[in-house]
């Protein structure tokens, strides 16, 4: 499995980098499926999800398509999925993306799918193939909207967990003390990493690439 974990989107060369390292494909032959799915519940300005989609373009790829999984049938998803190299998985609400991933069938196809494509994430994209999920913020949107109960379970596609937007002025808990108390509540590690920094998950390899500031909370 390939995963490449970002905090912010591809943000630097060295994100793209890994980027490409990771497909190992000529950059007009990537075929992207954009997930915008967890943003759905963000309210506000999505600048955010816009600057991603036009990185993304002026990155010269091959096809960048939309696949919204809240809003197609299981076989539309899937073709649409199929066809891509490359799921890039937005940010926004985690527990309800996974709500999403669940409901659409989407969980028990991925791990096949991901056998021969790259994942890359963006905040809760990132968050969500960990095991845990920690935020309680989000965790009592999504089951306001949801109207159900949502754990804190990720996908755990890898063996720690994954908290975005280190020292960001968005997210006033972003800092290592507060992070650190969250982490005692998990039984495995957790990065806390900023939006210069990423994941790199390839097979049993996995390193963290940064031009910016990042921790580690062991279990």
């Amino acid at each position: 499995m390939k995963l490449l974990l970002t905090s912010g989107g591809i943000s630097n060369k060295s994100i793209e980098k890994a980027f490409f390292d990771l497909t190992g494909k000529p950059r007009e032959e990537i075929k992207v499926a954009y997930i915008p799915t967890a943003g759905n519940v963000e309210p506000g300005d999505k600048w955010w999800m816009i600057e991603d989609l036009v990185t993304l373009k002026d990155m010269g790829l091959g096809q960048i398509d939309i696949v919204d999984i809240s809003a197609l049938p299981k076989k539309t998803i899937l073709e649409r999925l199929e066809e891509a190299n490359v799921f890039f998985v937005e940010g926004g609400n985690t527990f309800y993306l996974i709500h999403w991933i669940k409901k659409s069938g989407l969980k028990e196809i991925l791990p096949e799918l991901l056998k021969t494509r790259v994942w890359v994430g963006v905040s809760a994209g990132s968050m969500a193939v960990g095991k845990s999920i920690l935020n309680d913020v989000d965790r009592a949107i999504a089951k306001d909207i949801l109207g159900e109960d949502v754990g804190i379970e990720g996908l755990g596609y890898v063996k720690f967990s994954f908290k975005p937007h280190y020292l960001s002025t968005y997210f006033q808990d972003r800092n290592k003390d507060t992070v650190a108390k969250e982490a005692e509540k998990i039984a495995e590690p957790l990065y806390l990493l900023d939006d210069n920094s990423a994941i790199v998950v390839d097979g049993d390899k996995m390193e963290v690439i940064s031009e910016g500031k990042w921790e580690k909370f062991d279990a």
